[in-house]
């Protein structure tokens, strides 16, 4: 009689064990791939969404109350209604600063912004950094400032002629270096002669106590003969015999004035792209707007 049993045989019990677990495992499986996908992923995405739309707003308003005006630095003669308004001018301050200018005055310092605007004490000392004067301005200041230091006064009759002083009288009589009164002498050949003092300041490397003392022993007394061209009407050719304009730049200023139409004031000339007024007084030397 064979009474062996067989290897894999399992107890009633156990194997409806094994069902049941069978069954809740293929129901667990159903609802994780019918249930969650058709409702519970939906409702959390709008959450979801709802949620970020809450840090963004949240990040936009930290933004912009960090957020800060940076001012770049300007000439106080050339303020907008929009830049007084960022300034934080009051619109009286900016109808006496545009009287002031309509006048054909200028500010050259930031006592002048404070005299003609009125403006208090409080928000000058905020903008006053920000105020950016030409060169020729600070230069001015400069010698104003140099004003007490004295030199040799020679009257206009005992002065050197300057457009025909010779490199080593300017050395002498001055005390520069050789270089730079030779530089002088070939400046004032390359332009054909000076028409004014006022020339001086562009040599390069004559520092202005230098150009005081050569100033003081002497001048331009047979100036250059300057037919001056109005800068409205002049042609290209005439525009680029003035010494301060290249081709470029000239065609900057007939592309500026066909644009805009006529051009009022010199300092109007700020406004051409790569510009600069540190060398308005020397120009008009040559120019008139009429």
């Amino acid at each position: 009689m064979n009474t062996s049993k067989p290897q894999f045989e399992m107890h009633a019990r156990f194997r409806n064990g094994v069902f049941l677990l069978a069954i809740l495992l293929f129901g667990s499986v159903l609802l994780y791939y019918f249930y969650p996908k058709t409702r519970v992923s939906k409702e959390n995405f709008v959450e979801l969404t709802k949620f970020q739309h809450q840090i963004d707003s949240l990040k936009q308003i930290v933004g912009e109350e960090k957020k800060v005006y940076k001012l770049k630095p300007f000439n106080p003669n050339f303020i907008s209604d929009h830049k007084g308004y960022q300034l934080g001018l009051s619109a009286t301050a900016l109808d006496r600063l545009a009287a002031y200018r309509n006048q054909g005055k200028w500010i050259n310092s930031v006592s002048d912004f404070k005299n003609v605007t009125k403006v208090s004490d409080s928000l000058l000392v905020t903008i006053s950094p920000l105020f950016k004067f030409p060169e020729w301005v600070k230069n001015s200041n400069t010698k104003r400032k140099n004003a007490k230091k004295k030199y040799p006064i020679v009257s206009y009759n005992k002065k050197e002629d300057l457009n025909t002083a010779t490199a080593e009288q300017l050395r002498e009589k001055v005390n520069v270096p050789d270089f730079i009164a030779q530089r002088i002498v070939n400046y004032r050949n390359k332009i054909g002669g000076f028409v004014d003092d006022i020339q001086l300041k562009d040599v390069s490397g004559l520092y202005e106590i230098q150009r005081q003392k050569m100033r003081s022993l002497f001048t331009v007394k047979t100036p250059k003969a300057v037919t001056k061209v109005n800068i409205n009407t002049a042609s290209v050719d005439e525009l680029i015999e003035v010494p301060y304009f290249d081709f470029e730049m000239v065609l900057e200023i007939r592309d500026y004035i066909k644009n805009k139409g006529s051009i009022s004031s010199f300092e109007e000339l700020e406004k051409i792209n790569g510009f600069s007024l540190e060398k308005i007084d020397r120009i008009t030397l040559y120019l008139t707007l009429d």
